[in-house]
């Protein structure tokens, strides 16, 4: 008898090694959208965080993806797309997470979870050759501000348009939104546009690439913030591996490699949580 059902002993086994296998590869292909990818939305047009050099996706954004990619054993695919769209084409599927120096806000933690791994802020640029040189929000009454679409500054910058200029009678503050960071840098040297509103890495990097035809005249960080990657809130569980993965990036020192050779920080949890608090009332 036990030769008898030696086999189907031996059958059941295999059977049984397949259906975990399949439900392994089942829990895997359930984490991201595409079986051993891990998809990305990125803004391929916002140095130094993403933009594309040779092609090819560069910039810290790229670097810390593929790094934290690596560390799943899953090959990183970036999808070209602007700012605006990133949340939207993530909650279509058109990606698993958004890495694009997306802003940790109270209003975008309603819809998206977040994997927080960088602290910014903002700063203002101006012509190099201007007589006018804002050093914060409430000396941009009255003036034009070029900012890229759907940037976490807006809102506070109508808000003290709103609270600060106008009872004062100073005019608005008008902000004038586009596309892309290089078509709101246009606006600036075209002077169709006062000032410009940007994050402060991106705004430093834009003084050697107009060969110092714009300047910073922000004298300290403005709007702090906190970056983090971007996921759906149903992603629990890729949720856990990103963080899992950056971990592991953090006790190798990869990722404290990588801000440094970026000139970047960390944020610590204070910052973490005083971001999704949002601005004290």
């Amino acid at each position: 008898m036990p030769v008898t059902f030696r086999p189907f002993k031996r059958a059941a086994r295999y059977v049984t090694v397949a259906a975990l296998c399949a439900a392994s590869t089942w829990a895997h292909a359930a984490a991201t959208i595409k079986v051993d990818s891990l998809t990305i939305g990125s803004d391929l047009t916002y140095p130094p965080y993403a933009y594309l050099d040779a092609g090819k996706p560069a910039g810290f954004d790229a670097d810390f993806s593929r790094l934290l990619a690596g560390k799943l054993s899953l090959q990183p695919v970036f999808v070209d797309t602007r700012f605006p769209d990133l949340i939207l084409g993530m909650r279509a599927r058109r990606f698993d997470t958004v890495a694009s120096a997306l802003y940790v806000t109270p209003e975008r933690a309603k819809l998206i979870d977040y994997v927080p791994y960088l602290k910014t802020g903002s700063s203002l640029l101006v012509l190099a050759n201007s007589a006018y040189a804002p050093t914060g929000p409430e000396a941009l009454c009255g003036k034009r501000v070029a900012s890229i679409k759907g940037a976490s500054w807006t809102p506070k910058l109508q808000k003290v348009s709103r609270e600060t200029c106008q009872p004062k009678g100073q005019g608005e503050i008008k902000v004038l939104e586009f596309p892309t960071a290089p078509e709101a840098l246009m606006a600036l040297r075209s002077q169709a546009a006062d000032v410009m509103m940007e994050d402060a890495a991106v705004a430093h990097s834009m003084l050697s690439q107009t060969q110092n035809a714009v300047k910073v005249s922000s004298t300290s960080l403005l709007y702090p913030v906190v970056i983090g990657l971007g996921l759906n809130k149903d992603a629990q569980e890729l949720q856990a591996q990103l963080k899992k993965a950056l971990g592991e990036a953090r006790a190798s020192g990869e990722y404290a490699a990588l801000l440094s050779r970026y000139g970047l920080e960390a944020p610590t949890d204070a910052d973490v949580q005083a971001a999704l608090a949002g601005p004290r009332q």
